[in-house]
């Protein structure tokens, strides 16, 4: 009885795994560094936690033309927007379940 109940939980979670694309109870909670990094990403773009895409990628473009080199900004603080813009825009893929490349 219980060899059966052991075979059917690891076929309910390949089963799992073949449907989602994730084994089941990864992937759901976000660690407290994980927060962290998100709200630092949104305070550098300048937008809510939760926004759009399209919100992200306005504010992106914004702070790009402050901070690019040719307007007087450096490369390290482009090189962070992109960071945050692609971790932010990571976060939403994740969230709606798309899987990146």
């Amino acid at each position: 009885m219980l060899l059966r109940l052991a075979l059917l939980v690891i076929v309910g979670a390949v089963l799992w795994r073949w449907a989602t694309g994730r084994w089941p109870g990864r992937g759901h909670a976000r660690s407290r560094a994980a927060t962290r990094e998100i709200a630092a990403a949104c305070n550098l773009l300048g937008v809510v936690p939760g926004a759009s895409s399209a919100d992200i990628i306005a504010a992106h473009r914004r702070q790009i033309a402050a901070a690019h080199p040719d307007r007087g900004g450096s490369a390290e603080a482009v090189h962070a927007l992109d960071a945050a813009r692609d971790l932010l825009l990571g976060d939403i893929r994740a969230a709606k379940g798309d899987r990146l490349p």
